[in-house]
């Protein structure tokens, strides 16, 4: 294959996988919500976890035989401690704080609260063994970001539900929605600085399985299995997160944190949150105002600006890791 064919398929596959990522995610806030509403919060993610992991698991072994591997990989001590290390920060910390905090919060708000992830991960993607820095291009689009965050987010909100009464635990909520992006954040650098044998899908299969065990410790602690409905809208919200959210977009995702700029992979950050914001006002009627409306396109300039391709002929940021 060629250097300029190369680079074709790179940026083919980074643009398949940043519209599967923006298109997916957008709609997981809208889901998550209807889901914690009707399911406990951290079974929910619990269980989502386990069963996309161990789909994706198998499916990355079922294609590792047909290539004539083993039907079992052999795992090292540092590979499981990649593993523990990525589910713990993408998992129990990312998600079982979003999952918390989404129950206080509208899924707009949430999702506008988790354009912190794209700021974080472009700082702390200066850092470590594949440090990438900053263009003056990237600066500009993340400063549109920043801008547009301050247009979307409104400090005289009302909280979940409009009593004053919760405005403590909304502000907690707020909180805890941060706190999951830098999980995330330091979870998505983690895993490109840290060198892999497992090929992407088993890797993120299995450190998936390994973070629903672990959101399994506060599901229980909370006593979320007596709490546990089989309501249908529960259940459906359910089986969108597994398959879709944690299978297909997670997969994606996982592609871009080794194979993609920090910044482009934060990107998701600015442009999923405008997206789940319209979904929120469209479906489940969450206000959105006219400086909020505003926001989001200056949002998703800054998006358009972070991701603008590359001089042609010039080199993928990273080369592609065998068996991904």
């Amino acid at each position: 294959m060629t250097a300029s064919s190369a680079a074709s398929a790179h940026r083919a596959r980074l643009i398949l996988c940043l519209a599967t990522v923006y298109l997916v995610w957008s709609s997981s806030y809208l889901v998550t919500k209807i889901g914690v509403s009707a399911l406990p919060p951290f079974l929910f993610g619990s269980v989502r976890f386990l069963l996309g992991g161990a789909l994706l698991f198998a499916v990355s072994r079922i294609l590792a035989v047909r290539c004539g591997a083993a039907p079992l990989p052999l795992v090292d001590a540092a590979e499981w401690r990649h593993l523990l290390v990525v589910g713990f920060c993408t998992v129990l910390v990312s998600n079982g704080f979003n999952v918390w905090g989404i129950q206080h919060v509208a899924s707009n708000e949430a999702a506008l609260l988790n354009v912190a992830s794209t700021f974080l991960i472009t700082f702390l993607g200066t850092l470590g063994r594949r440090a990438h820095p900053v263009s003056g291009r990237v600066l500009v689009g993340l400063l549109l970001g920043v801008a547009g965050l301050a247009l979307v987010i409104d400090p005289f909100a009302a909280p979940a539900g409009g009593r004053a009464a919760t405005a403590s635990l909304h502000l907690l909520a707020e909180l805890a929605i941060l706190v999951g992006c830098l999980g995330w954040a330091t979870g998505t650098i983690y895993q490109r600085n840290a060198p892999m044998r497992l090929d992407l899908m088993g890797f993120t299969g299995l450190q998936m399985m390994l973070g629903g065990l672990m959101l399994a410790v506060p599901a229980l602690l909370a006593g979320d299995l007596h709490r546990w409905d089989w309501a249908p809208t529960g259940l459906a919200a359910l089986a969108w997160m597994t398959l879709m959210s944690s299978c297909i977009a997670y997969t994606a995702y996982a592609w871009l944190s080794v194979h993609a700029t920090p910044a482009q992979t934060g990107s998701f950050g600015l442009a999923v949150p405008a997206l789940a914001a319209l979904l929120g006002w469209w479906v489940l009627g969450e206000r959105l105002t006219a400086a909020q409306s505003l926001g989001m396109a200056v949002i998703l300039a800054g998006v358009l600006l972070v991701n603008w391709p590359r001089a042609a002929g010039s080199a993928p940021p990273t080369a592609p890791r065998a068996g991904a």
